[in-house]
């Protein structure tokens, strides 16, 4: 006999028992107590109970009657099942391409798709359309196509819905034109890089980021106080058509509030329409946003060189800049920043085609390297007005703006001059109806940044 065999699951027990003393002591207990329940459970029986534990068992037969399934399988083979379907138009789209990707087998519907005068404009134009067909079975029964306005000048505010239905007679198609309709959404963001990619993070229209850069251009410098961290929300219009969406031209009107926290500052801005004068932006307090001087001359931009000491790249020599430089494609649009009148247009030496703009308190500001000038000596402008486009005139290495700012002769920096600018105020009586409603505001806007601290999709909500 192989005692090692034997005695080997004795060692075993005997290295549990040492390790794990409680947790054995505890198993034996629970299958002592186990044992004397079930002993407590046997023990009373009886004889005829130990007899009747094997009662007798009677089959019985029964014919039931099968359900008439045939019937009811071509019931339902008859019935007809419309399926819907949505996708976007794209550029390297066939009648058939679009027809299979959209789950039509139908090749009357794609023959009249491409045939008919009104139907065809299905393919023509830009990508981006929305479709949506119903079909039934493959078969086409409806088809609704939602793009731009015809007519350009109408591209922001209006739709073209184009219909393709079968009936009786056959497939017809007609076209309108309809207004689109615009619902308040709220989206939250936060900085990792920059402005832009936190909006693209958060499905914010380009238009919206441009605005919200523009309402708070005065409080903070996108170029140099930006921070990892920083956060925003907005409520802002969204152009809808029939309650989609749109995907092509300007998808987002005006940002109606506003709030941008950075480094750990509360900005807040909410738009506002006082009776008799132009509607602007004002803090929760009533304070105007809207100052005398707008931050930058153009849009949202990338800044190439800022107002400070650099290396000069046609003379080759450090040189004080005294100025700021935009870099901005050819033909991109120049602005006034202020109020006042054009004391020069035309063409400086290096400066090539500029502008120069005179406004009160003995303050000027010049405009350089433009494309094309568009206004005249003693025209006056207004703050947003056009002055011209972006170029590269004068010594310039690229296309790009210079811009300057003086007080009485004397080079300022632009964005200083711009914060410590003056603001425009609200009357006392539009200015208590104006608080009660910035209350409302806030309370959206400290929803909108609750969800964004939470980590819930800061996506855009439709309110």
């Amino acid at each position: 006999m192989d005692l090692g065999r034997w005695l080997a699951p004795l060692r075993t027990l005997q290295t549990i028992t040492q390790r794990h003393p409680r947790r054995v002591t505890a198993a034996v207990t629970a299958l002592l107590a186990g044992t004397a329940v079930t002993a407590f459970g046997v023990a009373p029986l009886t004889a005829l109970e130990i007899n009747q534990a094997h009662p007798a068992i009677t089959t019985i037969n029964e014919s039931l009657p099968l359900p008439q399934l045939g019937p009811q399988l071509e019931a339902l083979d008859s019935q007809m099942l419309p399926l819907y379907r949505s996708d976007i138009t794209r550029s390297s789209d066939t009648v058939d391409t679009l027809l299979q990707r959209m789950g039509v087998d139908d090749a009357e519907a794609a023959r009249f798709l491409r045939t008919d005068a009104v139907a065809s404009r299905l393919m023509s134009g830009r990508a981006g359309k929305m479709i949506k067909v119903m079909t039934e079975n493959g078969r086409l029964v409806e088809l609704v196509s939602r793009g731009p306005a015809e007519d350009s000048a109408q591209v922001d505010s209006h739709f073209t819905r184009l219909s393709v239905q079968r009936s009786a007679e056959g497939l017809s198609a007609r076209t309108e034109q309809l207004p689109l309709q615009v619902r308040e959404q709220v989206a939250s963001g936060t900085i990792s890089s920059s402005l832009f990619a936190a909006a693209d993070d958060a499905r914010i229209p380009d238009a919206i980021t441009n605005q919200v850069a523009e309402i708070f251009g005065t409080d903070i410098d996108f170029r140099r106080e930006l921070r990892k961290g920083d956060a925003f929300s907005v409520v802002y219009e969204a152009h809808t058509a029939d309650g989609e969406p749109i995907t092509w031209g300007s998808s987002a009107g005006r940002v109606l509030a506003a709030r941008f926290i950075n480094k750990g500052n509360v900005h807040d801005a909410v738009w506002y329409e006082e009776a008799g004068r132009k509607g602007a932006y004002y803090d929760l307090t009533g304070r105007s946003k809207t100052k005398s001087f707008l931050a930058s001359p153009l849009a949202f931009s990338r800044v190439t060189s800022g107002f400070a000491m650099r290396f000069h790249p046609i003379q080759k020599r450090w040189k004080a800049h005294l100025g700021v430089d935009y870099g901005a494609p050819t033909g991109t649009q120049i602005r006034s920043v202020g109020d006042g009148v054009v004391s020069f247009a035309g063409w400086q030496n290096g400066y090539g085609n500029v502008v120069q703009v005179q406004h009160s308190g003995d303050r000027t500001t010049v405009y350089a390297h433009m494309s094309r000038i568009d206004v005249r000596k003693g025209q006056r402008v207004d703050q947003g007005d056009k002055l011209g486009a972006v170029g590269s005139t004068g010594w310039a290495t690229g296309p790009h703006l210079h811009f300057e700012f003086k007080v009485r002769g004397e080079h300022k920096d632009p964005m200083i001059i711009a914060r410590a600018s003056e603001s425009v105020q609200l009357s006392p009586n539009a200015l208590a109806q104006y608080r009660h409603k910035a209350q409302t505001v806030a309370q959206r806007l400290d929803m909108a940044g609750q969800m964004q601290t939470a980590g819930a999709s800061t996506g855009p909500r439709f309110e």
